[in-house]
């Protein structure tokens, strides 16, 4: 779904836009909230009401993985990463973990 796409979406599905609206979390910029309401719209159809919490949680994973650099299991990313497929991220930051600052150092 390209921003267009979202934008689409959204038009026609007024009331589910509404409510994906209340899942943003009062800390979120609108740069961190854009892609993440992405993601939770592209994959919304595939949860059942009761399994809301779960999409909203690996929403979150998502969006912790992209743009704090917390790092989960493989499993989960991998799952995660395919959900968020195709979504564009501007100035994403890019994270380095600690073996690849020290292996850098020792290369010196």
């Amino acid at each position: 779904m390209s921003t267009t796409d979202v934008d689409d979406f959204i038009q026609q599905n007024r009331a589910l836009a509404d409510q994906v609206e209340t899942f943003r979390g009062y800390w979120e910029s609108e740069k961190h909230w854009q892609p993440r309401r992405e993601f939770i719209l592209r994959n919304i159809n595939d949860f059942q009401l009761q399994q809301l919490d779960h999409l909203l949680s690996l929403s979150m994973v998502w969006a912790n993985n992209v743009f704090l650099g917390c790092r989960y299991s493989t499993e989960l990313l991998e799952k995660v990463k395919e959900m968020a497929e195709g979504i564009e991220v501007e100035d994403a930051p890019v994270f380095k973990t600690r073996d690849e600052i020290m292996k850098k150092q020792q290369g010196r």
